[in-house]
């Protein structure tokens, strides 16, 4: 036992001696060995010589460039680790600088670019399109242009860029054989004397192939990438991600300006991208030829997405088909997500997740996106956990589509005018509060469901709705002004306040422990529900110098109305798949803490997402 312990020992020192630490700067050289003395010029320099352990490390500056990782960790324990230097702001950019603009006419200049300049991918040429893609009559491109910073639109037509500039400032472009033309419209400045820059490159960290496993990119500004349309049924390529890998960290960066999606942690592609005709069973063919792939543990997902901020993308914040599977979402803040809306399509949220297995959505600040999460066909073991979610005015906060479970929905904020739209099954809403509409849409589609804690497929069945628990929530609307002054969302069709909706669903429906304010009512299978029409929680939320802080006012019938702990033994299991309502690593489930992380009472725990609110006004801080 003593000898083993000793060549352990050894073992540990052996790799801690052959990792090696490279180093990335401005002032550097390829042709340099990568020492901090003597460091390399470009980030995939480094990429290129690093090996499982090793650490790259990036000084200060702006790099134009696109990182393909030739290699990745061996494990958890030896991975690759790129970071900026502490202290120091690294921006990676997937544009490049433009001058020689000349004046045509109003506020709009024009250049004219050899098509070299983009070398083997040129945006300008590249039209976005696919499966579920939405192109309202006209081309779009991935191609953009920046002015100090902030995209431009895409104009339909040239002549709506040789206009007088309004407030949205516009670009056109057009390709030839040999040049590039590009007119833009600049507010009144001179281009020349500004930071005018163009997309060249389709990623900014983003491997050719798959497999690349176990890589950490942290601490980084990743910006302006001419992604392309990332649907469930192709390649899905965002500004950084794994390209069906497994064991990424991608912490502690700020994510940006994406034509398409921020992060990725979707499908590889293959000869059947964008040919399923936007239908069922041509995802379903997807799924059945990734589970050939290896889409399982073993190979894929795994990943942590923690503590970044991501915002002006047009598709998604984070997107995933079958990738994502076992990871974990967590502490981002996403926002400004499919604001612009020149184009649209059936993919748009701050995170969309195809197959959410055993995954942990959690503490995400999620606004002003088209709709917040998307969890859309075969979620089972995932938890959506801790997240503020305000001002998704277009869709919902919450949309779960044709997954039979079992799902934990426990501890959110859902403070949009449309809260919820569920075409699901089997889950289990606890502690949360809804200040918004909830819409539920019985579907014929027939969608997978698997064995606890795996990707293979158990059986397919038609999604009924219902099957769900609804348990010590809080449900209420608003009432004249809206509270924030961005709370315009249309009613939707069909949708209420409160659990109505769930009258007509096809399986049971428990229900218990519930608070229904205003004009928020119960559905009929509820059990002795609290209703008080006449309290108005005085809901507002306030971005502060601190942080974003919300009044909430409670009452003390609340603390009246008996309730029990929620776990994984009263909520039994999911009906479809039989498999029980557990923690994401199979382990029981206990809700015994709210959305600030403070332990509930184990004998009558507080309604909704706040353990300790007090009768009367409560100013909490919430992110």
């Amino acid at each position: 036992m003593k000898t083993f312990n000793t060549i352990l020992v050894l073992l540990i020192l052996s790799n801690q001696v052959w990792a090696k630490e490279y180093h990335v700067s401005k002032a550097g050289n390829d042709l340099n060995n990568g020492t901090k003395g003597s460091p390399f010029l470009t980030i995939q320099m480094a990429a290129n010589v690093a090996q499982s352990g090793d650490i790259i490390i990036v000084h200060e500056g702006i790099y134009r460039e696109r990182i393909n990782p030739p290699r990745g960790g061996t494990s958890d324990n030896e991975r690759i680790v790129y970071q900026a230097a502490i202290g120091e702001t690294v921006i990676i950019k997937g544009s490049e600088v433009v001058k020689g603009w000349k004046k045509v006419e109003n506020d709009t200049w024009k250049v004219v670019l050899p098509n070299r300049f983009f070398g083997k991918f040129n945006p300008f040429a590249d039209v976005i399109s696919g499966d579920w893609f939405l192109d309202k009559g006209r081309l779009h491109h991935t191609g953009a242009v920046y002015l100090n910073g902030k995209w431009l639109d895409e104009a339909a037509k040239k002549e709506e860029v040789l206009q007088p500039a309004t407030h949205d400032l516009l670009w056109y472009a057009e390709v030839n054989d040999e040049n590039t033309t590009i007119w833009a419209q600049f507010g009144g400045v001179d281009p020349n004397k500004e930071l005018v820059e163009v997309n060249v490159r389709q990623a900014v960290f983003y491997p050719d192939q798959p497999g690349i496993n176990f890589i950490t990119v942290r601490g980084f500004i990743m910006e302006q990438a001419a992604t392309p349309w990332a649907p469930p049924t192709a390649e899905q390529i965002g500004l950084i991600g794994p390209h069906w890998s497994k064991g990424w960290i991608i912490e502690n960066n700020t994510i940006r300006y994406s034509v398409c999606s921020g992060i990725s942690l979707g499908k590889y592609g293959d000869e059947f991208d964008n040919k399923s005709e936007s239908s069922s069973k041509g995802y379903l063919d997807a799924v059945k030829r990734a589970l050939a792939s290896g889409w399982n543990k073993q190979h894929v997902g795994s990943h942590i997405v923690r503590n970044n901020i991501i915002h002006d993308c047009e598709q998604a914040g984070i997107v995933g088909s079958l990738g994502a599977i076992f990871s974990t979402i967590s502490g981002n803040e996403i926002y400004n997500i499919h604001i612009r809306r020149r184009f649209s399509g059936m993919e748009m949220a701050g995170i969309k997740i195809h197959g959410a297995i055993d995954m942990i959505i959690s503490n995400n600040h999620i606004y002003r996106t088209w709709r917040g999460i998307w969890l859309d066909w075969m979620a089972q073991g995932t938890r959506v956990t801790g997240n503020l979610l305000h001002d998704n005015e277009t869709a919902h906060d919450l949309f779960l589509e044709v997954n039979h479970g079992p799902l934990i929905i426990d501890n959110n904020l859902f403070l949009s005018a449309n809260s919820l739209r569920d075409i699901s099954e089997g889950v289990a809403y606890v502690h949360n509060l809804f200040a918004g509409r909830i819409n539920v849409q019985p579907n014929k589609r027939r969608t997978p469901y698997f064995k606890a804690h795996s990707t293979e497929i158990e059986g397919l069945k038609q999604i009924v709705c219902g099957d769900v628990r609804f348990y010590n929530n809080i449900f209420t609307s608003f009432n004249g002004p809206a509270p924030w002054p961005e709370r315009t969302g249309p009613k939707e069709k069909g949708a209420f306040f409160g659990l109505a909706q769930y009258n007509k669903v096809g399986m049971p429906v428990y229900v218990n422990g519930n608070v229904f304010l205003q004009k928020a009512k119960p559905c009929k299978q509820a059990k002795k529900p609290l209703l008080d029409p006449g309290f108005d929680p005085g809901l507002s939320l306030q971005k502060k110098t601190d942080g974003w802080w919300l009044d909430i006012m409670a009452d003390t019938s609340w603390v009246l109305q008996q309730r029990v702990l929620i776990t994984s033994e009263m909520l039994g299991k999911a009906k479809i798949p039989g498999v029980p309502f557990m923690m994401p690593d199979g382990s029981p489930i206990i809700i015994d803490t709210d959305f600030l992380h403070k332990k509930r009472s184990n004998i009558n725990p507080m309604v909704g997402p706040f353990e300790h609110l007090l009768p009367g006004k409560n100013k909490l801080k919430v992110w």
